[in-house]
């Protein structure tokens, strides 16, 4: 295994855990405990996660802590892609499409370039370079604004621009989803920056995998029933899907085999 795959994996695991031994993470990964040490020191100074004696845990303030486009996109790269799989089937030509910042978005983007004619506007400096670099037939609108670690851009430029807008469908990444805050960002300027692409839409899509389950920011973008509909993937936890089945207008789990396919046609 790779060195990014066994950084997603540890993420993903600190995420699950809050806190992961050294030896489990060896045993789980099939590699030495050196090598284990060495990846948690790579990702203790990413910021990814936080080394603590025989182990790692989330970042302190985890709240606020907001990771970089980079660290975030080699995480769970199949499910990413499958969940955007799953979004690419309900776009059509002609339709005014929204889409936040955010690595599975970003997944979104690179389908939606190969596909029909669209009007897209994003607040992501990476998903407009998508549609410029793919030489997509569609039309990008990017907001302006603040641009955030994640590589959103945010703030009263970004709101201003939005709140000029009509959106057919809106596709919204978000940090965590909890059952008490909803859906939450570390960046409070983000949150208000997708509060307005929220109303600016007919219809909104949250794109979320199971890792974000209990996970918070400190901001919160809306409650769990403003959704209109949110895709993860078959990895969400039973207790997850019982409560977001009664919350959100609809819950979709993205098939795990749609994962390939989406790679492929990215």
């Amino acid at each position: 295994m790779l060195a990014p795959a066994r950084h997603a994996a540890i993420i993903a695991e600190v995420q699950r855990e809050r806190i992961v031994r050294v030896a489990d993470l060896a045993q789980m990964l099939g590699v030495s405990l050196m090598t284990v040490r060495r990846d948690i020191d790579a990702l203790d100074a990413a910021g990814a996660v936080e080394k603590i004696h025989g182990g790692a845990k989330l970042p302190g303030g985890a709240s606020t802590h907001e990771p970089g486009f980079e660290l975030k996109v080699t995480q769970l790269q199949e499910e990413k892609a499958a969940i955007a799989q799953e979004a690419a089937a309900q776009v059509r030509e002609g339709m005014a499409v929204g889409l936040s910042a955010g690595t599975t978005t970003w997944a979104l983007a690179r389908l939606l370039c190969a596909g029909p004619r669209i009007t897209v506007v994003t607040n992501s400096v990476r998903i407009a370079d998508v549609f410029h670099q793919g030489s997509s037939p569609s039309a990008v609108i990017l907001t302006g604004g603040e641009r955030t670690p994640s590589d959103a851009l945010v703030g009263p430029l970004a709101t201003s621009a939005l709140k000029q807008l009509h959106l057919d469908v809106l596709f919204l990444g978000v940090h965590g989803v909890d059952t008490d805050a909803g859906f939450t960002t570390p960046n409070v300027l983000e949150a208000e920056t997708d509060r307005a692409f929220m109303a600016a839409a007919r219809r909104v899509v949250v794109l979320a995998d199971h890792t974000k389950w209990g996970t918070f920011g400190i901001s919160t973008i809306a409650g769990l029933e403003e959704a209109d509909e949110l895709i993860s993937d078959e990895g969400l936890p039973g207790e997850a899907r019982r409560i977001l089945s009664d919350r959100v207008g609809r819950l979709r789990l993205a098939p795990a085999g749609s994962a390939a396919a989406a790679v492929e046609a990215g």
